[in-house]
C-alpha cells in the first residue's frame, strides 16, 4: 500500500476531516457556524464543494469570490481544505454544470441511457427523472477542463505559499446511472470498434488483482477485437470505465499542469449490484485496474462508504498501491472507532464523515436511507457522540508527528469490534490480545490502536475493550507490566496522569476513550 500523506507547514499530517452537505459551502455566512463545529470536533480539514455553475456563471468569465472567501475562513480557523470540483458530474448527474452548458444540449451532449433518450426515469430510485452529460462529448470535456485549470491556477497564485488547500477531488461520484454504458450512436460505434491493443494487453497482464467476475471475463476474452470480444461479460462496464476515466484524466491533467496538488476521485460503491444500479464507469474497486491505466494524474481512488461491510471496502481500496482515503461515510456511532481503526490499521490519508455538521443530531428519514441504518446493528441507527469524536480528534492531533512517523511500518496497528476474528497485534517480542465481545464489556463499538515507542514501550488508544499483553518469545513466555499510565500529549510531549496499578493494571478494561502508556517485561 502506498502511504501518501498530505502536508501542513511542510510536515505530513493525517486529515481528520469532515465533508459538508452539498449546499453548505455556497454561502460564506452559512459556513461560519460549520467551521466552529469543525473546531469543536478537533477536525483539521474540511471537504468543500466548488461548483462549476458558480465559478463560471458565464462562459469564459470566472468568479473566485467564494473560493477566496472559503480559503480565508479556513486560515482564520487554522484549518485545511480539500476542494471538491463539482463540474460535469455530481453523483453521476449534471446538477452543477452552468446554465450555458445545460441550455445547449446540441453542443454539450446529454448521455443517452436508452437509445434516443436524453432523459429517463430510474426505476431503482422510485421513478426519479435522470439526465447527465455525456462522457464522449469533446466540447464538454474541453469546457470542464478549462474551468478546472483556471481554478487550479488561481489556487496556485493565492495559496501555494500557505498551502491551505491540501488536495482537490475531480468531479464527484462520476459514471452513468440506469445502464452499463451510453447508447448513443456515437457510443455504439466506439463500442463496436477494436479495443486499443495496449489497453487490452494491460488488462490481460493485470488480472491477478481483479475481482473474480471481472478476471474471468477478461481471461475468457480474445487478445484483440471489439470490446465484447476482448472483455466478454464485463465489456460494457469496462468500456464505460475506460471512457469516464479518460474524461477525468483530461480534466485532472489540465489542473495539474497549473498546480500540482494531490488529486482524488471518489466512488459510489457497487454493493454487488449490476452496473447502472450504481454509476457505471466510476472508480469502483472492480474497475480500479481500468482507472489506473487510463487516469495516471489521479493520485487516490476513494470510496464513499455507507455500507455495513466497512472494513471489506477498505481492503478493496488498498489494492494496487492505492492509499486509503475515505471522503464520505456515515455519522452514526461507528464513525469514531472507524476513524481510529483506519489510521492504525490502514495508515489512512484521511477520514471524513459526510454532512458532519449534523453529527450528534437525530437522523432524518433521508439520512437513515443514505446511511443504511435499518439494520440489525443498533449502533448504525444511533448518531455519533460528538464529545467522544472530539476526544479522538484531539488525541490524534496531539500525537500527529508520532503517528505519521510510524506510517508504512508494523509499529502502528489497530483492531476493531467490526472484525471479531482479528483481535491480536504483534510487535516483535510483545503482542496484545484485545477482547471486545464479552459480558463485562458493555459497549459494542470497541477499538484499540497500538503504537510501538521502543522495544518494550507502547502507546495505546483504547475504548470498549479489554487488553491482555503477552510475550511472543518462547524462551521468555511470561509478561509483567512494569508501568501503566493514563495521560496525554501536550506540545508533542507525554504528560502522565494517573499511575495505574493493582486492580487497574490487572484488569485493563476501558469503557470510555483512554490514552495509555505501557512498558512491558518478558521473563522465563
Amino acid at each position: 500500500m502506498n502511504h501518501l500523506l498530505m502536508k501542513a507547514d511542510s510536515k505530513p499530517y493525517i486529515m481528520l476531516a469532515g465533508e459538508v452537505h452539498n449546499s453548505s459551502s455556497s454561502s460564506l455566512e452559512f459556513m461560519e457556524e460549520i467551521w466552529q463545529k469543525a473546531v469543536r470536533l478537533n477536525m483539521n480539514t474540511l471537504l468543500l464543494p466548488i461548483t462549476w455553475e458558480l465559478l463560471e456563471p458565464e462562459e469564459g468569465k470566472f468568479d473566485f469570490t467564494l473560493t477566496d472567501g472559503l480559503i480565508a475562513q479556513a486560515r482564520r480557523y487554522h484549518m485545511h481544505i480539500v476542494f471538491l470540483w463539482f463540474g460535469a458530474w455530481k453523483n453521476a448527474q449534471c446538477y452543477y454544470a452552468p446554465e450555458w452548458v445545460k441550455c445547449n444540449p446540441e453542443r454539450f451532449w446529454r448521455a443517452e441511457v436508452q437509445k434516443g433518450k436524453r432523459k429517463v426515469n430510474l426505476e431503482q430510485f422510485y421513478g426519479m427523472p435522470y439526465t447527465t452529460l455525456s462522457a464522449y462529448c469533446e466540447e464538454t470535456v474541453k469546457a470542464d477542463s478549462r474551468a478546472f485549470a483556471m481554478l487550479m491556477r488561481h489556487l496556485r497564485e493565492m495559496d501555494e505559499k500557505e498551502q491551505t488547500v491540501a488536495a482537490v477531488q475531480v468531479e464527484n461520484e462520476p459514471g452513468l446511472q440506469g445502464a452499463a454504458r451510453e447508447h448513443s450512436a456515437y457510443a455504439d460505434d466506439l463500442f463496436e470498434k477494436e479495443v486499443p491493443r495496449s489497453f487490452a494487453a494491460y488488462m490481460k497482464e493485470n488480472t491477478k488483482s481483479m475481482s473474480a467476475d471481472v478476471k474471468a471475463a477478461v481471461e475468457n476474452g480474445r487478445d484483440c477485437g471489439t470490446w465484447e470480444e476482448v472483455f466478454t461479460t464485463a465489456a460494457a462496464e469496462i468500456f464505460h470505465a475506460y471512457s469516464v476515466s479518460g474524461y477525468i484524466e483530461q480534466v485532472a491533467a489540465a489542473g495539474k499542469k497549473e498546480y500540482d496538488l494531490p488529486m482524488t476521485v471518489n466512488a459510489w460503491l457497487d454493493k454487488g449490484q449490476e452496473p447502472g444500479m450504481f454509476p457505471s464507469g466510476g472508480p469502483v474497486a472492480r474497475m480500479m485496474e481500468v482507472w489506473k491505466y487510463r487516469a495516471p494524474h489521479i493520485d487516490i481512488y476513494a470510496p464513499d462508504i455507507y455500507v455495513q461491510n466497512f472494513c471489506d471496502v477498505c481492503d478493496e481500496y488498498t489494492k494496487l498501491g492505492n492509499p486509503l482515503f475515505i471522503p464520505e461515510t456515515a455519522v452514526h456511532s461507528h464513525a469514531a472507532p472507524r476513524l481510529v481503526y483506519v489510521i492504525g490499521h490502514y495508515h489512512a490519508v484521511g477520514f471524513a464523515p459526510f454532512g458532519f455538521e449534523d453529527m450528534g443530531e437525530p437522523f432524518s428519514a433521508s439520512a437513515s436511507y443514505l446511511f443504511g441504518v435499518d439494520t440489525s446493528d443498533p449502533l448504525l441507527s444511533l448518531p455519533q457522540d460528538t464529545e467522544e469524536y472530539a476526544w479522538y480528534g484531539h488525541t490524534i492531533k496531539s500525537m500527529m508527528e508520532l503517528l505519521t512517523s510510524r506510517y508504512g511500518t508494523e509499529g502502528l496497528q489497530a483492531v476493531i469490534s467490526e472484525r471479531p476474528g482479528q483481535d491480536t497485534m504483534l510487535f516483535g517480542r510483545f503482542g496484545f490480545k484485545v477482547i471486545m465481545a464479552a459480558p463485562f464489556i458493555p459497549r459494542q463499538d470497541g477499538v484499540c490502536l497500538a503504537l510501538q515507542n521502543g522495544a518494550d514501550e507502547f502507546f495505546l488508544i483504547a475504548n470498549g475493550c479489554m487488553i491482555a499483553p503477552f510475550s511472543t518469545d518462547m524462551h521468555k513466555p511470561n509478561v509483567d507490566i512494569l508501568s501503566l499510565e493514563e495521560g496525554e500529549f501536550r506540545d508533542g510531549k507525554w504528560v502522565s496522569g494517573r499511575r495505574l496499578n493493582g486492580d487497574e493494571a490487572a484488569n485493563m478494561r476501558y469503557d470510555k476513550p483512554t490514552l495509555l502508556k505501557i512498558k512491558l517485561f518478558a521473563y522465563q
